[in-house]
């Protein structure tokens, strides 16, 4: 008896404090009908760090949950985490649409800011602490929601992604399937000056003079999906956003075969721009969960 007591007792103490993925079921979805799931740590300290975590093609909100190995890291440190899921059957965002490339122009990206404003309203986030993390496709969303909603936005982190623009699609709407796709971008022909790709960045927000979101970016020599060229292409465009010139290589870091590159005053979890190229790595770069956190300024 007194031992089914305590193994009673142990039970009570492994399921306090412990969360679910759950679907959001009364988010709107607008305004192009993404799902939307959440992370919430059952002892949440509010208002909370929000990270929007976006998974890639052929990817699922349930997948990245654990795919990013951020469910641990909110427990942790007390953070709401929303995985928007895409509404493409190829599980592709919508990256190439003028809709979802401009600041409330009715595309993918505005919904998953209408996500962060759900999770502020509702479910006790922090609206000066949210931050981004993206794979492939979500990589390349990640850049879109800095480019579009730096106000929303304040540091997001990239793993084998593209420049923010660079999947324009002349004519893609953001309601079509599967979403439009740039084979010159993802082939890593698409070259321009940090100037020009950050007046691009510029120009989707109109106006906007406030602070630019911080950015940390992933990328493997050997990706053969959206190939290596993105990756500096990315830190031009970026580069020229934050107004950073000077940059810094330290190879070997933070593991052998990366080189880590910080533009502009700072160290890896304070600079504005840093970039991390991995040495014989495909698509896509492994997540370095403890890195986007402390990247972002949360551990």
């Amino acid at each position: 008896m007194q031992l089914l007591k305590r193994l009673a007792a142990l039970s009570a103490l492994a399921t306090l404090g412990s969360a679910q993925l759950r679907q959001a079921t009364d988010f709107a979805g607008t305004p192009t009908n993404l799902k939307m799931y959440t992370y919430v740590p059952a002892n949440l300290k509010t208002p909370a760090p929000i990270i929007v975590a976006v998974h890639h093609c052929q990817g699922s909100a349930q997948g990245y949950s654990s795919e990013s190995q951020l469910m641990p890291q909110a427990d942790r440190h007390g953070i709401i985490l929303i995985f928007p899921n895409s509404k493409s059957s190829g599980g592709c965002f919508d990256v190439a649409s003028t809709a979802t490339l401009t600041h409330n122009g009715g595309g993918d990206s505005q919904t998953i800011a209408n996500m962060v404003k759900y999770a502020v309203d509702k479910l006790g986030g922090d609206a000066e602490r949210v931050y981004a993390i993206g794979t492939s496709s979500g990589a390349m969303m990640s850049n879109v929601l800095a480019g579009a909603y730096p106000d929303v936005f304040k540091a997001v982190s990239v793993y084998s992604g593209v420049p923010d623009g660079c999947f324009f699609v002349q004519g893609s709407t953001a309601t079509q399937e599967p979403p439009g796709w740039a084979n010159a971008c993802a082939n890593g022909q698409l070259t321009k000056t940090g100037a020009q790709w950050g007046d691009m960045t510029r120009s989707y927000y109109p106006g906007y003079n406030g602070t630019r979101t911080r950015m940390q970016i992933f990328h493997g020599t050997a990706d053969n999906t959206l190939r290596y060229p993105n990756y500096q292409e990315q830190l031009k465009q970026w580069s020229n956003v934050l107004g950073l010139t000077a940059s810094k290589d330290t190879p070997n870091t933070p593991q052998s075969g990366y080189t880590q590159t910080i533009y502009g005053d700072g160290t890896a979890t304070t600079a504005q721009l840093v970039g991390y190229s991995a040495a014989n790595v495909g698509h896509s770069v492994p997540q370095h969960p403890d890195m986007d956190i402390a990247f972002f300024g949360i551990a």
